[in-house]
């Protein structure tokens, strides 16, 4: 007598997302970039979780042996620590003429590559589930205003992505830039 395995309910948490999906995930990330690049940012909040949490910790230079200092803590330095609503607020800020560092608006390219997703694993991620996805991507963002300021932003993406409605969206998302000293005059980048 065998056993078929089809009725044994394989553990996901940690498994690496099978092809359909991993396929499925760099798509939502390159319509991600392409909302973000043609400025439609009242759409690109609707692939945002209403629990979203947005960080973009600092980051310093620091000798090999103390590397794991070099990057902000929670509650220490960020250059966006931000929620679905406080991202909603510097949109509406955007469209209101009163954000000068988007008048006229820049002109962005945000190229996404080297994407690896897994299956969360709840004991290394609290309150989500093996159902989530836990996303890691390395990104590029060009970014051109007025005639002259250009500046290149490079760096990783940790995401949690979570399917709400039939459709992924992000609930966590923690931006590390691969520089510690930004050159840009500000930093209005949706990343």
């Amino acid at each position: 007598m065998s056993i078929s395995t089809d009725a044994v309910p394989v553990a996901l948490a940690g498994r690496r997302a099978d092809r359909d999906l991993h396929f499925e995930v760099e798509q939502f990330y390159y319509e991600e970039a392409e909302l973000l690049d043609e400025g439609r940012y009242t759409e690109w909040l609707d692939l945002l979780d209403d629990d979203l949490d947005y960080w973009m910790p600092t980051r310093t230079n620091r000798l090999r042996r103390q590397q794991a200092l070099s990057v902000a803590a929670r509650g220490e330095a960020a250059f966006y620590d931000e929620t679905k609503q406080s991202l909603a607020w510097r949109i509406r800020r955007f469209d209101s003429g009163t954000a000068w560092a988007e008048d006229p608006p820049s002109r962005t390219r945000h190229l996404v590559t080297n994407v690896v997703a897994h299956h969360v694993d709840p004991a290394d991620h609290p309150g989500f589930t093996e159902n989530d996805l836990a996303v890691r991507a390395a990104f590029l963002v060009y970014r051109n205003r007025l005639e002259r300021e250009e500046n290149v932003f490079a760096g990783r993406r940790t995401d949690i992505l979570r399917r709400g409605g039939g459709a992924l969206r992000v609930a966590r998302r923690v931006i590390l830039l691969d520089q510690n000293v930004l050159q840009a005059k500000n930093i209005s980048t949706f990343f």
